[in-house]
């Protein structure tokens, strides 16, 4: 399955602002995520909002990341501005809707 545009957002925002590869970056988001028990494949602007405010922050200063507070403050930034293209119809979906939907098409 695809990740969400949200999670490629984020992933290229750190290879971009930081030190990290792009392993290392998108390493770092998916622990960040199941911190907070969310799956990169349905991950919304809202929701990534939430995981740059509460748990990006120790998850690079684990990394060695300067600044770390700084970086996310202008991450959320970004990511205001951002939001609107980063929403797909189908982010946060429950299955249910999903599996519905395909039902009614077929």
């Amino acid at each position: 399955m695809v990740d969400a545009p949200a999670f490629d957002w984020m992933c290229t925002r750190l290879e971009q602002d930081t030190s990290l590869d792009r392993l290392a970056a998108r390493g770092t988001v998916r622990l960040a995520l199941k911190g907070a028990g969310l799956d990169a494949r349905t991950l919304t602007p809202d929701q990534l909002k939430v995981v740059i405010d509460k748990l990006l922050v120790g998850e690079l200063t684990a990394r060695g990341i300067d600044d770390a507070a700084g970086l996310c403050s202008s991450l959320l930034a970004a990511l205001a501005s951002a939001a609107q293209g980063l929403t797909t119809e189908a982010a946060g979906e429950a299955p249910d809707a999903v599996f519905s939907r395909l039902a009614r098409v077929a």
